[in-house]
This record gives C-alpha cells, structure tokens and sequence, in this order.
C-alpha cells in the first residue's frame, strides 16, 4: 500500500507500519486542493502584513502560543481556562492546578523548542527534549518521558486491548527506524508545498506514535517546528520573537 502496511505480529494482531516520506508515488495537488492550498497561502500572506503592522508583535504571539497551548490540551480532556492559565501564571492557587499545569508544560515546551531550532536543526534528541517538558510532573509523567517506548501501545476505548483496539502503531523496533526516516524527511529538500509538508510531518509522527503518552500533543506541537524548521531549511527569513 502506498501509505503503509500491516505486519501480523506474534500474538496475532496486527500493527501498521507506515512507509517513509515523500509520498511514492508523489501527491497530486489539483482541482479542490490546489484551491485550498491557494487559499491557506493567502490567508498566511494577510497574517504576515498584519504582523508587521502590529505595534507589539511579541505580545500578541505571547497570546497565540497561550491559547494554541490551551486548545491543545483540551483535545486531550484537560478542563482549563486562558483565565485559569493567567492566574498560575500570577501564582494564585487553583482547584484544577493539574490540568493548568499540564498547558503550561506546552507552552514551555513550545519555547524550548523555538529556542533550539536556533541552535541546531530539528532532530529526534529535539523531539525527546521537547516530550520530556511535556511531560513533566503531569499525566503521563509515569511514562517514560523523553524516552521512545520499548513496548507496543494501541489506539482504542478505554479497557480495548491489541486485538480489539482501533489502530496499532509499529512495534517499538519498526518504530524507532520510522523515527530516523522521519528526521531525514525533516532535512530532505523537496517541491511539497510547505503546508503539505507540515500535514505530511504530523500524519507520519502520530501513525508512527513513538511515545508511551503525549504523541497528540507533541504531534500538534510539530506542525509548528516543522513549519519553523522547513522555513529555514528553504532560505526564508529567521524572525525572532519574545514568547515570555
């Protein structure tokens, strides 16, 4: 299959191992996607003006990175407000500290990530550093943060087990080769629009999901590193912003 194919593993189930990036053969972007791409491109183009024009751009990307944090975190069941989040931040107690803490991480995370990318290029030793901040003190922190895993996970409601959950990653050994073809896509030069690359570098992580805990989060964290990556890897402009 051009996307993948499964391997029937010992116990009978059977995991899906996704095949590396680029694409083979290459994505067609045509007819209705070719529109949404062109339209995806201008709304960026607006965004960039608008940046520019913008009397405090720091701030206002202080505020993205609090909500992107916040709205991320929700997809995975956390119960937490921009309000709960400003109030940490001012050191006032709160019921629900765990979940706060656990967007907190994100943003955190999203820093460090920013930061490193300053100082060598994106890489799966970033990538552990960034989980294992994702991680820290929340849920989740049981599991082995910064660290693949060396054991199989499956995606399916609670109590599912391998042969009856809705999709099974690679084992931990397929895994981790998906890993290192990921990280050479990541540096590989190609005519994918950048966009599609980004869809492309998140679809792949989260099939390949190589971590115990937090792949959702991280994977969406990666849209953005593989945007910041990519863009410097093509010879765009760095810009540098105060994300505090």
């Amino acid at each position: 299959m051009r996307s993948g194919r499964y391997i029937t593993q010992p116990n009978q189930y059977k995991a899906f191992i996704p095949t590396d990036l680029p694409p083979e053969p290459p994505i067609r972007i045509e007819g209705d996607m070719q529109n949404l791409l062109t339209d995806a491109n201008i709304a960026i183009g607006k965004l960039d003006t608008m940046g520019y024009l913008a009397p405090n751009l720091n701030h206002i990307i202080a505020m993205y990175v609090r909500k992107e944090a916040l709205l991320s975190s929700q997809i995975e069941g956390t119960q937490a407000t921009l309000e709960d989040i400003f109030e940490y931040e001012s050191k006032i107690p709160l019921k629900n500290a765990n979940d706060v803490e656990e967007v907190v991480n994100y943003i955190k995370a999203l820093k460090l990530g920013m930061k490193r990318l300053d100082e060598f290029p994106m890489s799966i030793r970033l990538i552990k550093e960034i989980h294992e901040i994702l991680m820290e003190g929340v849920r989740g922190k049981d599991k082995t943060p910064g660290e693949f895993r060396k054991s199989q996970n499956w995606i399916g409601p609670i109590g599912s087990t391998p042969s009856t959950a809705s999709f099974i990653p690679p084992p931990p050994k397929e895994a981790m080769d998906a890993m290192g073809a990921l990280e050479l896509y990541l540096h590989k030069n190609t005519d994918i629009p950048l966009l599609v690359s980004c869809a492309l570098i998140h679809y792949q992580f989260e099939t390949i999901h190589p971590f115990l805990d937090g792949n959702g989060r991280l994977g969406r964290l990666l849209i953005t590193f593989g945007n910041t990556s990519t863009c410097y890897r093509r010879g765009h402009e760095k810009i540098y912003l105060d994300l505090s």
